[in-house]
């Protein structure tokens, strides 16, 4: 359930222009800022601080030889690596240095918290960001009328009652004469095909 992406950041990277522009937007989305504990086997969502900021793992290939080697296998490692839902946070980066004026900036996310529709807001805000604190500038976003939080409670109020019943009684029918059970490879690797 990992979302992660990369991006080849062409020129000089302002460093901590970069950081503060990931840590706002952190900051700006309760989304991500999310962990998911149990309490008495019930799940329960809690929200870190808005100054949690966004733990970004620097690595230098610079003067490599195996550069885009070693490049490769870092995205496979942070592809790979686990997220803790209960300590969270559920989002990371890690930017690597490829050259003085290129950096891969690579970005994961749990998909607990974030979507495909979110990652067109999340580069767009990225990018406005940077351009902001680069120049110098204070956050130039407004701030959000509501938060994911509301947009699910808001959800969750619209399918109820007989819109609700009309979208069980369709899947009902289309999934009317599927197996029961599906025979599944979870407890060995899967095969390549």
């Amino acid at each position: 359930y990992h979302i992660p992406l990369a991006w080849r950041l062409k020129g000089v990277l302002e460093r901590s222009a970069w950081q503060r522009s990931l840590d706002q937007l952190v900051a700006r989305h309760e989304a991500l800022r999310s962990i998911f504990v149990a309490s008495e086997g019930e799940p329960w969502v809690e929200v870190l601080p808005a100054d949690a900021g966004l733990p970004v793992v620097e690595h230098d290939l610079r003067g490599r030889a195996d550069a885009e080697a070693a490049l490769s296998e870092l995205c496979q490692e942070e592809a790979r690596t686990l997220f803790d839902l209960v300590r969270g946070p559920l989002i990371r980066g890690r930017l690597i240095r490829m050259s003085d004026d290129e950096h891969v900036f690579l970005l994961t996310q749990h998909h607990i918290v974030s979507d495909g529709w979110s990652l067109g807001v999340l580069v767009r805000e990225l990018s406005q960001l940077y351009r902001a604190f680069l120049a110098g500038q204070d956050d130039p976003l407004p701030p959000l009328a509501i938060q994911y939080p509301d947009y699910a409670a808001w959800q969750r109020q619209w399918l109820a009652g007989e819109r609700l019943q009309k979208q069980a009684e369709y899947w009902r029918n289309t999934l009317a004469g599927a197996p029961a059970r599906l025979a599944l490879p979870t407890d060995r690797p899967r095969p390549a095909r």
